[in-house]
């Protein structure tokens, strides 16, 4: 795993996973204190201790960083080398005690998200890969889905967007429709073929969605914004139209599903 061109970022990435587990033992999800940010987004005390470590164990250098719980630095636009991450992707379901809630790390370079690293305290998942070695879920090598067919399909959503109606289009579509929390978790298990697919039309930030979309991409699976272009990361405005992600032979069959809701969904950002 280690023996590629990113071997040194990936043991960086594990050991932050590893410190982000030692943070993790100091909360009980369901029964932690929680504030709310402008717009109605949860925060806690974990996000902000699992900010801190995360820094420490990644951040060198001459690298960037762009991170939901801090204060957004513009010095990343002048850097090659950037870590962009969400300290707790599903802090909803984190306050609830719903087991879908993880820390996501994404590393990129040029603009290009070359490595990541997922980590869930709750169900003990690890996904761990860079572009050149895979993707290991709990340290064993994996690969994206290998289906043909959106028929019988698992297709993750999200939770929120499913009670807002949004997902009523798809309903009769032919395939499973999973609700689930946290986009980053969803797109690890993408990338490691325990889903089939998973998309949103709704506008997400750059740290929900690179440390997975680093995953799917290097586990050879496929990834693309609204727009049908690739994802660029470490932009001046970190906040994506939506994300499309699937095992590599459902690319052509996932863009023409969305393709009549995608020109709508583009507007809203």
């Amino acid at each position: 795993m280690h023996s590629n061109s990113y071997g040194p970022i990936l043991e960086r990435i594990h050991a932050a996973l590893e410190a982000s587990r030692a943070v993790f033992a100091r909360f009980t999800p369901g029964a932690i204190e929680t504030e709310y940010k402008v717009g109605h987004d949860p925060v806690t005390e974990a996000d902000r201790a699992l900010d801190a470590v995360l820094r420490q164990e990644l951040l060198r250098e001459g690298e960037g960083w762009l991170s939901e719980e801090s204060v957004d630095d513009p010095v990343r636009l002048q850097r090659s080398r950037v870590w962009v991450v969400d300290p707790l992707d599903g802090t909803r379901e984190f306050v609830k005690g719903i087991p879908e809630f993880c820390v996501s790390i994404g590393y990129v370079e040029d603009g290009r998200p070359v490595a990541g690293g997922i980590y869930n305290p709750a169900t003990g998942e690890t996904f761990l890969g860079s572009i050149g070695a895979g993707v290991t879920y709990n340290g064993k090598p994996s690969q994206p889905s290998q289906r043909k067919s959106l028929d019988g399909a698992l297709v993750l959503a999200s939770r929120s967007e499913v009670k807002r109606g949004e997902w009523k289009p798809f309903e009769n579509a032919g395939f499973k429709i999973r609700p689930m929390g946290s986009v980053a978790y969803k797109l690890a298990l993408v990338s490691a073929g325990l889903a089939d697919v998973t998309f949103t039309l709704t506008p997400k930030n750059e740290w929900d969605v690179v440390g997975g979309a680093a995953l799917v991409q290097s586990s050879g699976g496929f990834v693309s914004t609204l727009e049908k272009t690739n994802l660029t990361a470490n932009r001046r405005d970190p906040l994506l139209s939506g994300l499309l992600a699937c095992g590599p032979f459902l690319r052509e069959l996932l863009l023409a599903l969305v393709e009549p809701h995608t020109q709508m969904a583009a507007n809203k950002i």
